[in-house]
């Protein structure tokens, strides 16, 4: 009966997982002015970019906790000046937050991939990653899996980040405010490429930056109450029960992340001494 049991609620936790998103049903534009457009029936979402405005869609349901997957094919050619983002945050002025951003850059240069978590507020988080492949030539997912005790950010399943929950040590952890999905595209061109020395060419408008395979296997937070998938937490609490609720780095996954980070991490907040002459983030220190 054990093994049914968990067969059935893992089942159920990947029926839930399998669902693929509808942008039309999931996702609405918040700013723009038509410069954003769903495609292909809603399996796709189209941002653009030009010298007037950018543009931005949010889900429309708020998550308390899930993994969620988008596949992004980020703007091709010249695309200094331009950011594109795919982010999870809360509102106010003590709002938590997970970000994907992309910084473009010049024909031919790679573009940075940013990450940050926010606390209550509070975020200098940061580490910067060069990608291994051309993220323009064709679609690439970008992952979060956030539960209570890890966020981690995943590059086609290679995770590259994992921000842990150090509460016990006094380290915030984002896990009380629901927060929606953001993407957008904007102009950025005075910080984002070489800090800000290079900026945008707009004879190279309108960008366009190219969005589908959403997936939020989430939970959902509505009237003040969390609405988990069926079968996520009987998955994780089976012995042995695979679930994003309890999902952490392998040692084989932790070995990949390692490497990526040797290989491809350009920025890590947590060896900027210069940053914090008073010391490193407490978080730095515990593993």
């Amino acid at each position: 009966m054990r093994s049914l049991a968990l067969a059935i609620a893992m089942a159920a936790c990947l029926a839930v997982a399998a669902r693929a998103g509808n942008f039309y049903q999931d996702t609405e534009m918040t700013w723009g002015d038509g410069r954003g457009k769903v495609v292909d029936g809603g399996r796709g979402l189209d941002l653009t970019l030009d010298k007037t405005s950018g543009s931005g869609f949010q889900s429309k349901s708020e998550y308390l906790f899930g993994k969620i997957d988008m596949q992004i094919k980020l703007v091709p050619g010249n695309s200094a000046g331009t950011v594109t983002t795919f982010y999870l945050s809360s509102q106010g002025t003590t709002h938590d937050e997970i970000d994907f951003e992309f910084l473009g850059n010049v024909s031919g240069e790679p573009y940075t991939l940013h990450t940050n978590v926010f606390t209550q507020g509070q975020g200098q988080r940061e580490q910067q990653f060069r990608l291994w492949f051309d993220p323009t030539t064709a679609y690439h997912t970008y992952s979060v899996v956030w539960n209570p005790q890890h966020v981690i950010f995943a590059v086609d399943g290679t995770p590259i980040r994992d921000f842990k929950n150090h509460e016990a040590r006094g380290v915030a952890f984002p896990k009380t405010q629901p927060m929606r999905l953001y993407a957008s595209l904007w102009n950025a061109d005075d910080w984002a490429t070489q800090g800000g020395r290079v900026k945008a060419d707009w004879s190279h408008a309108p960008f366009v930056a190219s969005f589908r395979g959403l997936s939020a296997d989430a939970c959902v937070w509505a009237n003040g109450k969390q609405q988990c998938p069926v079968g996520t937490m009987e998955a994780a609490a089976v012995a042995g029960g695979r679930s994003w609720w309890n999902q952490q780095l392998s040692d084989m996954s932790y070995r990949r992340m390692r490497w990526v980070q040797r290989k491809f991490m350009i920025y890590n907040y947590c060896n900027d001494a210069k940053r914090f002459p008073q010391g490193v983030p407490a978080e730095c220190h515990l593993r």
